[in-house]
C-alpha cells in the first residue's frame, strides 16, 4: 500500500488503546457492595467485559511492537463506539489521554505564557501531535488565535454523525491544559455533522489577561518547544 492508500497502515495503536482504556474507566461501577462481583452483576457494561480487557493487551502490544492501523480498522473502531449513548465523551477523553506524556510547559513554572505564546505553543503542538497521530495532516490553521478547520477530515468520514470529531476537541483540550493553569475551554463551533460547510475548533477564553508587549512575547516565541516525552 501506498502511504496515502485507504488501506495504510499510519495511525498508531495508541489511538486505540486510549479508546478501550477510556470505555473502561467510564464503565466501571461507582460503587461496589461488599462481596459483589462487578463481572458478575453487572455482565452489560462494555468496560469490564472480557472482550474489552483482550483488546486492550492487544493494543498495548500493538503499541509496544510500533504496529500501525489502517484507516479501516479505525472506522470499526469508531462504528463500535457510537453505539454508545456517551459516544462524545469517550472520543474526547481519549483525545485528551493521548496529550498524556508529553511535558507540560505548566509543569516548567511557565504559568504566565503571554497570550500570543501560548497560542504559538498550542498550534504547534496540535498539528503536530495530530499529524503524528493520524499519519496525515488534520486540517490547517486559519487566521486568528487558534482556529483549526477543514473538510471532510478523518472523524467526520469515520462517523458523519458529528461524535468522532471530539478526537481532537479532546486533544486540543489536554495541549491547552498543559501549557496554561488559566482556563481555556477548547469548543467545536463549526461541524460538517450539523450542516456547516466544514469542522472548525476554537478556543473560549475563561480567563482573560492584560496583554504583554511586544518584546516580552518575541522573547518567548524563540524560545524552543519542549519535546514529546
Amino acid at each position: 500500500h501506498s502511504a496515502d492508500s485507504p488501506g495504510a497502515r499510519r495511525i498508531s495503536s495508541t489511538v486505540a488503546l486510549r479508546v478501550f482504556e477510556v470505555i473502561r474507566r467510564l464503565d466501571q461501577p461507582t460503587e461496589v457492595l461488599e462481596d459483589e462481583n462487578p463481572s458478575l452483576t453487572m455482565p452489560r457494561r462494555l468496560g469490564l467485559s472480557e472482550v474489552v480487557e483482550r483488546q486492550i493487551d492487544r493494543y498495548a502490544a500493538a503499541v509496544r511492537r510500533g504496529q500501525k492501523l489502517s484507516d479501516a480498522e479505525l472506522f470499526e473502531l469508531v462504528q463500535l463506539v457510537i453505539r454508545r449513548p456517551d459516544a462524545t465523551k469517550v472520543f474526547f477523553h481519549a483525545g485528551s489521554s493521548l496529550v498524556a506524556g508529553q511535558r507540560s510547559l505548566v509543569q516548567f513554572g511557565a504559568r504566565v505564557l503571554p497570550e500570543s505564546a501560548e497560542f504559538f505553543f498550542a498550534r504547534r503542538r496540535v498539528q503536530r501531535g495530530l499529524r503524528k497521530l493520524f499519519g496525515r495532516r488534520i486540517g490547517g490553521f486559519s487566521a486568528g488565535p487558534f482556529a483549526l478547520e477543514g473538510r471532510s477530515l478523518l472523524f467526520y468520514q469515520a462517523d458523519p454523525q458529528g461524535h468522532a470529531c471530539a478526537f481532537v476537541t479532546g486533544y486540543a483540550q489536554g495541549v491547552f491544559d498543559g501549557i496554561t493553569s488559566h482556563g481555556r475551554r477548547v469548543i467545536h463551533s463549526q461541524c460538517e455533522a450539523r450542516g456547516d460547510d466544514r469542522c472548525r475548533w476554537t478556543v473560549q477564553a475563561e480567563i482573560h489577561r492584560p496583554a504583554l508587549d511586544s518584546a516580552s512575547v518575541g522573547d518567548f516565541l524563540r524560545l524552543p518547544e519542549p519535546e514529546a516525552g
